[in-house]
């Protein structure tokens, strides 16, 4: 018995199973740094490092204990180094106080009128302040992403990754750099093109669908999409960016794989770079491009080895994610589900058969909405109990609305006396969709109000692990030959 544990510790793995596991204990160090206070200092880094190559350089099971060690140790350091950074506030943070800083994604409206802004780079009386400041104005301003503002008012305390919050804030100065944000400049730009052609609110849905400007899109049907669990397709996200990746990698892989892995890379940085540096979209570009890379090496990673990497990357470019940002947690549940659940479930009721278009469409709707459940009724205390009709009613067509609204905003730009009969077809599409979640949102008990405790949802999580474990242990299912396309 003895030495068939040493044989089994002594047994080399992939590689990618010990980056997988210092990507968690990145993640829990990063998650644990606030609450220990340890020092930042950079040796913890390179001792994390040289561990981590011993541990690649062996490859032994045994050795995932280094592994996890490894990660916690750069975790630990990257999130103690942010951590201490962010202590600035607590002097300031009751204050007043004027601010200048960039607007770095589309200023929104609240329900009360008020126009909502996120500011990074900042700078106060000469002094760079790290992360990012939520300010909030009652006054109706010309505010675009990429103009410089200065602000003051009250310092307030921050939320999720914001890190101070000014409400009411006086707008003392608003300057547009030349050129300025040109990113926005074109997908403005082409917002207006689609207008010509598509009447509202169908136009701000396809722009939403296309490049993620979400401040245009009526309250009214904001509300609507988040109370039938529309809203991830509708704005800028990892769905939107994975059709177009998809799309992208199967046109140009006829005529070059590299030229197909060049296009997908391009599409990726581009799409970022008019949605935004969100949260969101970085996640979304993170794991597409992981994907991308992978399918160009031919190689098929495990899904846990995607999602636990892409988790370590995004929070040792932010910490903050992993201390409140409800969108990360949210995201990576959401893949969790379509990546790991749904082929889970498959594979135990249908077997090894290929599944049709709508079997997948409805298998990874309900992962996603089971595996994000608990989190949102922590988070929220309500579910759409319709989530999954609205899904199934309205993801197939996505992709087609679209392409159609694509043709239509370059129809509107160049050729706008035809526009409204090249738009048509979008037309007909949006229309289709705002007028299902608009009957969706209208049927009773489409807002359910439920509310889970932390332990609740940790009981929840356990609880969903056992059973996907044993659906594996059941069904041996290989996830490394699913095309999941990311």
């Amino acid at each position: 018995m003895h030495n068939a544990r040493m044989v089994s510790f002594k047994k080399k793995l992939h590689v990618s199973w010990h980056v997988a596991v210092a990507s968690f204990g990145v993640v829990l160090g990063c998650a644990a740094a606030p609450a220990l206070q340890l020092t930042s200092d950079i040796s913890l880094l390179f001792i994390g490092i040289g561990m981590l190559l011993v541990v690649c350089s062996n490859r032994r099971v045994g050795f995932m204990i280094l592994a996890l060690i490894a990660g916690s140790l750069i975790g630990t350091w990257r999130g103690s180094s942010s951590y201490s950074e962010l202590q600035v506030y607590k002097d300031l943070i009751g204050g007043q106080l004027s601010v200048t800083g960039k607007v770095a994604e589309d200023a929104t409206i609240g329900q009360r009128g008020d126009q909502r802004i996120r500011l990074e780079n900042t700078r106060s009386e000469g002094t760079t302040l790290p992360g990012s400041i939520w300010v909030s104005t009652i006054k109706p301003l010309d505010i675009k992403r990429g103009d410089i503002i200065t602000a003051s008012g009250l310092l307030g305390e921050g939320f999720g990754t914001i890190n101070a919050s000014m409400y009411r804030a006086n707008i003392q100065r608003i300057e547009r750099p030349n050129p300025g944000d040109i990113a926005r400049q074109i997908r403005d730009t082409f917002a207006d093109g689609v207008r010509v052609g598509i009447p509202e609110p169908q136009a701000s849905l396809g722009v939403g669908y296309l490049v993620g400007q979400r401040s245009t899109l009526p309250e009214d049907l904001t509300e609507q999409l988040r109370t039938v669990g529309l809203t991830h397709a509708i704005v800028a996200s990892g769905y939107n960016l994975t059709i177009l990746v998809s799309l992208t990698r199967r046109v140009f892989a006829r005529f070059s794989k590299y030229l197909a892995a060049l296009s997908g890379t391009v599409l990726i940085w581009c799409f970022i770079l008019i949605t935004g540096f969100s949260p969101s979209m970085t996640r979304a570009g993170i794991v597409s491009g992981l994907g991308l890379l992978a399918w160009y090496y031919g190689r098929r990673s495990h899904p846990i080895v995607i999602l636990s990497f892409a988790a370590a990357i995004t929070v040792l470019l932010n910490p903050s994610y992993v201390w409140g940002d409800l969108g990360w947690f949210l995201s990576f549940a959401s893949f969790a589900g379509i990546l790991l659940m749904a082929p889970l479930l498959h594979h135990y009721f249908w077997g090894n058969k290929k599944p049709g278009i709508i079997r997948q469409l409805v298998l990874e709707t309900t992962s996603a909405q089971l595996i994000t459940m608990p989190i949102i009724l922590f988070a929220f205390n309500q579910y759409s109990p319709y989530a999954l009709l609205a899904n199934v009613l309205a993801l197939p067509l996505v992709p087609l609305a679209m392409l159609t609204t694509f043709i239509a905003g370059l129809t509107g730009l160049f050729a706008p006396v035809i526009a409204h009969i090249v738009s048509f077809p979008a037309t007909i599409l949006l229309s289709y969709t705002t007028s299902l979640v608009e009957k969706v949102a209208a049927l009773p008990g489409a807002k359910s109000e439920i509310s889970f405790s932390a332990v609740q949802v940790i009981i929840s999580y356990v609880f969903l692990i056992i059973v996907l474990f044993y659906i594996w242990l059941k069904t041996k299912h290989n996830f490394r030959k699913d095309d999941n396309n990311l």
